[in-house]
């Protein structure tokens, strides 16, 4: 028995020595926060802080105007130094974001840093960054290659305030405070040419090949609404999406009722404004509405006022929908807040409306149970029912009692045969990330974007998803991705409220439609297209941060974009 005891105790006391071992050397590795330029780069620090790390005995390329990089034996330009410092900075993003590296100190530092080799898989990033051509002092074996693809770059300074772009040799440009060098095809559709630049509109004509797409199309009973975050640069309060034009015109013919399930509301006047005049003329409103929201979307209290009945559920669980019930005849529905960045079309979203009685007979089950108080897992299931609209075939679903990601969307995922394309706000549901996955094995082809906001967060798949061969991107623009859509095999959308995770699926209210539709499908599938060749394709490797100067806009657009507290200039992303 002694013996078994004393075996015992060693076993205890190994694992224990194996644990601490590996915390030590896990604590040494030091996650890369930021990279501001291919020599300075921020890693965290055991306490939860960070610190700037400079890389020892190089000069490199930057894309800082005001401080440009000319080897003195090399006959470069002040066009060429940028142009290489795009591509460094590029190269290091690929090397290093969101890696974790261990640091070799020198011993040396100033009042900016701590000077380090960074070593990344046993290799010296110091060592690469010679060898790949950027530090033409010390190794110019392949400067030559690069310079030369940096020579074919057709690089403008966009100015996110003013919304115009500019040679890069410009002087307006080079002033602008909240400036982005970008290629230009990633130019917002909507910016300008400064006037001192002299760039031809012919040019424009010539160089650009991805031209704005459009954002509604109807299937008789069925409009499908898109909202374009490439192109909208800042929120404001006015009815500019179509999307918001099609609720606007749904209020003012509305004759008895208007029934909003919302998870937040932003006084957008126009909207606002139907609204009292329904009421006036007699068209009874009722709300349903998120009762965790009141610091976020503090608007929705002066909204209730509006309401002729209105109930809020728990605070400890969202209420998530955001439909609205017209006459009891016509709905809209879809991933768009009700808000200024959903209404004006600032953030990405997927928005349905549906002309059909029986559509709204089947929502209005739903809403009847929230409006009466229960909310969540006290409601009782909904008549699951397709309903033909001509050509097109819907299936309404709800948050939690249909259990909609395990039940209804992973059997199509499995059933896919050529693609499926996902616009996605936050992915970390395990289940729906093993289906994809599985799909991929079979060679469907899947890519997928979402938003910078969430995808470095410890619960999200999207490193998972990569590391098994997905094609994912994180979008690099102000606005949020903020659709949670599928799109498969140009015959079904997928498209709600519901993100792709254990709460959408199993504790919040929300709602989703299964579309069935050849036409809607193709549709959709070219948009994710198009927003796909406006992302750039380093970002299939990096993650761009939310605020910052690689994601377009977000330093001059007035949101707290991370959600850190701090907004435009104040955040460390745009400084």
């Amino acid at each position: 028995m002694k013996f078994n005891k004393l075996i015992s105790i060693l076993i205890i006391l190994s694992s224990f020595a194996g644990f601490t071992y590996f915390e030590i050397h896990r604590k040494a590795d030091k996650a890369v926060l930021n990279i501001i330029n291919a020599a300075e780069i921020e890693v965290e620090r055991n306490n939860k802080t960070s610190e700037v790390i400079c890389i020892p005995d190089v000069k490199i390329f930057t894309t800082d105007l005001t401080q440009s990089y000319l080897p003195q034996n090399k006959k470069l330009s002040f066009e060429d130094s940028i142009k290489m410092g795009y591509l460094t900075q590029n190269f290091a993003e690929d090397v290093l974001s969101n890696k974790r590296v261990k640091l070799k100190y020198t011993g040396k530092e100033n009042q900016n840093c701590k000077y380090a080799d960074i070593i990344i898989k046993k290799e010296s990033y110091r060592q690469m960054l010679i060898n790949s051509g950027f530090v033409p002092e010390i190794n110019d074996k392949n400067f030559n290659k690069q310079l030369e693809k940096a020579r074919k770059l057709n690089l403008v300074i966009l100015n996110h305030k003013s919304n115009k772009y500019h040679k890069l040799d410009c002087k307006y440009g080079q002033a602008a405070h909240d400036a982005v060098l970008l290629p230009f095809k990633q130019i917002p559709k909507d910016a300008k040419p400064c006037k001192f630049c002299h760039i031809k509109k012919d040019k424009i004509k010539k160089t650009s090949n991805i031209s704005t797409y459009p954002l509604v199309i109807s299937n008789g009973s069925i409009k499908m609404y898109l909202t374009d975050l490439t192109t909208k640069l800042k929120p404001d309060n006015q009815c500019s999406s179509l999307a918001c034009k099609e609720i606007l015109n749904q209020i003012n013919n509305s004759k008895t009722s208007i029934d909003m399930a919302l998870y937040g509301w932003d006084n957008v006047p126009e909207i606002y404004n139907a609204l009292k005049q329904a009421k006036s003329k007699g068209v009874k409103i009722r709300i349903a509405y998120d009762n965790s929201t009141n610091n976020y979307y503090p608007e929705t209290i002066n909204l209730l006022k509006l309401a002729n009945v209105s109930f809020g559920d728990t605070p400890k669980i969202l209420m998530h929908n955001k439909f609205i019930i017209f006459d009891n005849k016509r709905v809209v529905t879809g991933s768009m807040n009700f808000s200024k960045t959903g209404f004006s079309g600032f953030n990405s979203n997927c928005i349905i409306f549906i002309n059909s009685q029986e559509a709204a007979q089947i929502y209005k089950q739903e809403f009847e149970q929230m409006i009466n108080g229960k909310f969540h897992n006290e409601k009782s299931s909904v008549e699951h029912k397709t309903v033909q609209l001509g050509k097109t075939k819907i299936t309404p679903f709800f948050s939690p009692k249909d259990k909609i990601i395990v039940n209804n969307i992973i059997p199509l995922i499995n059933n896919a045969k050529h693609y499926i394309f996902i616009p996605a706000f936050i992915i970390t549901h395990e289940e729906f990330s093993n289906a994809l996955i599985n799909a991929h094995k079979r060679n469907v082809t899947i890519k997928i974007i979402t938003d910078a906001t969430n995808v470095s967060s410890s619960r999200s798949k999207i490193k998972i998803l990569r590391n098994a061969g997905i094609f994912v991107k994180v979008e690099n623009y102000a606005g949020k991705m903020h659709s949670k859509s599928i799109i498969i095999d140009d015959k079904y959308v997928l498209a709600g409220s519901m993100n792709f995770t254990k709460s959408g699926e199993t504790k919040n209210d929300e709602n989703f439609l299964i579309i069935e539709d050849e036409r809607l499908a193709r549709y959709y599938r070219g948009f994710f297209e198009y927003l796909w060749a406006k992302i750039p394709d380093k970002y299939l490797k990096s993650n761009p941060r939310a605020e910052g100067k690689s994601s377009i806009g977000s330093c001059s657009d007035g949101i707290d974009n991370d959600y850190d507290g701090k907004i435009d200039m104040e955040d460390e992303g745009c400084r």
